[in-house]
């Protein structure tokens, strides 16, 4: 498995567009793509920071893992996502070496990636996700 970067951080928020005039009107950064992920109940704002994404999002469903997050643990940074070059793979790597996942395989993302996560309960805390495209 190769990590080659971070790809984003993921935060939590009750409002898609008031999080938005934040980070733009306050930080000055430009978001660049808003997406709705049906699958997983969610919509996301994207927003580059150098070679790094933040990714923002709101649950469209209070029984998505985005709802249910904010509901247990309030807004707040959700994941973070390294790239690596076969999402799958690196799945198939971090379980042999004893790590406890939330997906065997890859599924699609926002921006059309290839996601998994990994369980915070074997990440020390910290929702990992490994990205590919």
């Amino acid at each position: 498995m190769n990590i080659t970067h971070i790809e984003h951080i993921g935060i939590a928020v009750n409002n898609l567009e008031e999080s938005i005039k934040y980070y733009e009107g306050v930080l000055g950064l430009k978001c660049y793509s808003v997406e709705e992920v049906t699958d997983q109940k969610v919509k996301t704002a994207f927003f580059m920071v150098g070679e790094t994404k933040i990714e923002l999002l709101e649950s469209t469903s209070p029984d998505g893992p985005i709802g249910k997050f904010v509901e247990k643990k309030g807004q707040g940074m959700h994941h973070i996502a390294f790239a690596v070059d076969n999402a799958t793979e690196a799945l198939k790597t971090v379980e042999e070496r004893g790590v406890r996942l939330i997906d065997k395989t890859s599924r699609k993302g926002a921006e059309g990636l290839d996601i998994g996560f990994l369980h915070p309960k074997s990440t020390h805390g910290v929702l990992t996700e490994l990205c590919s495209k």
